[in-house]
């Protein structure tokens, strides 16, 4: 009887990345199922469950675990009772999550406290905020951890975790970025209603320890970007607290310079994001996607500080103006070498090489703090890999 993998996703960020694992392990013959809760039943947010329901082959259970304005506590409460319900009626025999979302952290707690085996997802990075706070937690609660780059390793190890059960991989949503879209830059634009030939992409999500001053910080860097006159795609923000302060400077923004899009299906975005003159905000596809793409971003605020490093990158604060104004000059439409310092797009083939070893399978799931430095388990076998400034 197959093994059966559930995946846990709670937004379009998430399942980006989830995808091209939960693709591999299905096509192998493993029994693959998601649970898809947060951003995903929000029609605020682009009702993205619907990008789920589209990949052939797995069952989707949905879970609705929030109400507008909930705070995160509240939606940590909600999920870790339903996903436990759901967990004990079907008995899967892993559990993946990913990052730093409350829904991973709330998952991580229910099979921990069920000794389920569970898979974590780019442990062991640096953001400077609650995000990297639940990325620890969750490490400590997974079982096993699949991280992108020989530092992230370094991290998870800190945290006590035996070696033989952290696997560097590279990033997974780098995989879908590394292939043909299968789809044209004119059908994104039709789809989309995008009337721009030259465009940047805009991503600017709340940071929940600064969500008194996400508005302030909002207005200044799209007036910023109003001042440039460059045209923009603008993806919303997640439901993060004083995300409502984000949607206010946003809603007011001029049409005839600023696309506003609540999401878009990831292979569209990916497209997009191949043929934009630059990615400014502060989303982690700024600072993975754009670097690996070889395009020029700009990284606004404190949300990625210290989460990765490339000569293709600028950061500046969002009170910035000239900053962000001579980004606009002197970066749009740059083109830079690929940047592969978290993997060359094999994350998911290096995944499945990993669940297809018997001894993950018949490793304890009573955790043990691991003493002391030992050799990394590298999975990937490339220089590039290991080296975190590395260009392809």
């Amino acid at each position: 009887m197959a093994r059966s993998i559930l995946f846990v996703t709670g937004t379009r960020a998430d399942y980006g990345k989830l995808a091209p694992l939960a693709t591999v392990v299905r096509d192998a013959g493993f029994d693959v199922s998601f649970f898809v809760t947060g951003m995903h039943m929000m029609a605020r947010y682009g009702l993205t469950k619907t990008e789920v329901h589209r990949m052939s082959g797995v069952r989707v259970h949905e879970f609705l675990n929030q109400r507008p304005d909930d705070p995160q506590d509240i939606v940590l409460a909600k999920t870790v009772i339903g996903f436990s319900d759901f967990v004990q009626e079907m008995h899967p025999d892993l559990v993946v999550i990913h990052g730093d979302r409350i829904e991973a952290t709330a998952s991580a707690l229910v099979t921990a406290t069920n000794y389920i085996r569970s898979a974590h997802i780019e442990g062991g990075e640096v953001s400077g905020t609650i995000d990297e706070v639940l990325r620890h937690c969750n490490t400590k609660l997974a079982s096993h951890h699949f991280v992108s780059s020989d530092d992230a390793a370094r991290r998870v190890q800190a945290l006590g975790e035996p070696p033989e059960y952290i696997h560097v991989i590279g990033s997974p949503e780098l995989d879908v970025h590394g292939m043909d879209s299968g789809v044209t830059l004119d059908e994104v634009k039709r789809r989309y209603e995008i009337a721009f030939d030259d465009y940047g992409i805009c991503t600017f999500h709340s940071v929940t320890s600064e969500s008194d001053t996400m508005g302030q910080q909002a207005e200044a860097f799209f007036a910023a970007l109003q001042d440039s006159r460059r045209p923009f795609v603008v993806i919303a923000p997640n439901n993060d607290p004083g995300s409502h302060c984000i949607f206010a400077v946003i809603d007011k923004l001029p049409k005839a310079q600023f696309r506003v899009i609540p999401s878009l299906r990831f292979n569209y975005f990916s497209e997009l994001m191949k043929n934009a003159a630059c990615i400014v905000g502060n989303s982690s596809a700024g600072v993975r996607e754009a670097p690996f793409l070889g395009i020029a971003s700009l990284d606004v605020g404190s949300r990625q500080t210290n989460r990765a490093l490339s000569p293709t990158v600028t950061a500046v604060m969002a009170s910035d103006r000239t900053g962000i104004l001579d980004f606009m000059a002197n970066r749009w439409g740059a083109r830079f070498p690929r940047h592969c310092a978290y993997g060359q797009g094999l994350a998911s083939t290096r995944f499945l090489e990993v669940l297809q070893r018997a001894e993950f399978w018949d490793s304890p799931l009573q955790k043990t703090f691991h003493e002391g430095p030992v050799p990394l388990r590298q999975e990937a076998t490339s220089h590039q890999d290991r080296n975190p400034a590395a260009v392809c």
